[in-house]
């Protein structure tokens, strides 16, 4: 018997390990360009009676012009030992050279989504919002402005609907 999405779901209770200590990446295309990059801001929940993840990508990110023509995402987690390849994603941009291919990777799209055959896990996502983060919402005396965004260069916040989860 095939194992459910809901099931799958409930294998990654350890979400706060996986997107804040482990290597993720953040992948869309836009049927021209894909490009994928690091990330450990996100997390994953419930809302509007669906299954989410929400990730925060920069303005700045080549990545960010992608999943703006795109509607989905995909988030890849990989094992320590491919930390190495990992850390072409983030150390160069894709609007100089083709991350993918100079990571020695094996990405493939497939219906919109980029994985790669090397991550032990892969969530793909549907875009169902978006917001920028507004400076003038922190309450914290300037405590966050002052640590992360010294230069601007707010986030924005992309809510999205999970479609699938491989292991």
């Amino acid at each position: 018997m095939s194992e459910t999405l809901e099931s799958r779901l409930d294998r990654l209770s350890s979400c706060f390990k996986l997107i804040g200590k482990e290597t993720m990446l953040i992948s869309s295309t836009d049927g021209t360009r894909t490009n994928a990059m690091t990330a450990s801001w996100g997390g994953l929940g419930t809302v509007w009676g669906k299954n989410v993840c929400f990730i925060f990508v920069r303005p700045s990110r080549y990545t960010y012009d992608i999943i703006e023509k795109s509607s989905h995402i995909s988030l890849s987690f990989f094992r320590g030992e491919y930390l190495t390849e990992i850390s072409v994603f983030g150390k160069k941009s894709g609007r100089d050279c083709d991350k993918i291919a100079e990571s020695g990777l094996h990405a493939s799209v497939s219906d919109g989504y980029v994985t790669f055959d090397e991550a032990k896990i892969t969530v793909k996502a549907d875009v169902l919002y978006h917001t920028d983060i507004d400076p003038n919402g922190f309450i914290d005396g300037g405590k966050v402005i002052e640590r992360d965004y010294k230069g601007g260069d707010y986030h924005r916040i992309y809510v999205c609907e999970i479609t699938d989860v491989t292991y």
